[in-house]
């Protein structure tokens, strides 16, 4: 008995010993780079709605599920178009405490590749079919968008080396290894691109969309550390 006790004692007077003396931490520094590219949209987004008041809810509701249905026939009519319906609402209007009337709204958003088709098909839809525009936007299409930060990737890593290497120098190091390094891809904040219309016109003789797809800058953001060796002698 005297004995185990003295070996576990022992034993634990060296794990004590052992975890005062940790191995030492390396030294390391964070870098980070990044590559931007200019990428022309191609993709167009548009959303159009219906708006019906009336004082009886059901004759506004029929009113706007023709049109709609009107729409949504003529948008799956056009080759390389795609549509989806996206907000349906129905609320009372009053003035003055009395319930004057309804107003029931449904929405449909387009999506296309061919910007010609879409200005053509947007201006049909609110002068042929009496939808009101509430608003279009631009992006990249996904396809392009990984073609693109695929390349961009190789950019950012070949970067973030380069400044590795140069962190490393700067710190008095030889050498250095990579440790543990993050790749984030991710699109800025930027302004709807803005199009120009002229005033709406009597129905059946709107004046065409024009539409400016504008670019979207694409990045690649590549950080993490660089572990330093081979410490210069002072």
């Amino acid at each position: 008995m005297k004995r185990f006790l003295v070996a576990l004692l022992a034993a634990g007077l060296a794990g004590a010993a052992h975890a005062a003396d940790p191995s030492p931490v390396l030294p390391g520094v964070i870098v980070s780079a990044s590559a931007t590219q200019s990428v022309a949209n191609d993709r167009m987004h548009a959303w159009l709605r219906v708006e019906v008041e009336n004082s009886d809810p059901a004759r506004a509701a029929a009113e706007v599920n023709g049109k709609i249905g009107k729409a949504l026939a003529r948008v799956k009519a056009t080759p390389g178009v795609e549509v989806t319906t996206s907000g349906y609402s129905s609320y009372q209007i009053a003035e003055k405490g009395v319930l004057v009337r309804w107003r029931v709204t449904q929405s449909i958003t387009v999506e296309g590749s061919d910007f010609g088709t879409m200005a053509a098909l947007v201006t049909k839809l609110q002068s042929e079919d009496a939808l009101l525009l509430s608003g279009m936007s631009f992006d990249v299409s996904r396809a392009a968008r990984e073609k693109v930060e695929d390349a961009l990737t190789q950019q950012a890593i070949k970067s973030w080396q380069a400044r590795a290497q140069s962190a490393a120098r700067g710190l008095g190091f030889d050498t250095w290894r990579t440790g543990k390094v993050t790749v984030q891809t991710g699109e800025p904040m930027r302004p709807m691109p803005m199009m120009r219309m002229q005033a709406a016109g009597s129905a059946g003789a709107a004046p065409p969309v024009n539409v400016e797809g504008g670019n979207t800058d694409v990045t690649v953001t590549v950080s993490g550390e660089a572990i330093l060796e081979g410490a210069r002698p002072r």
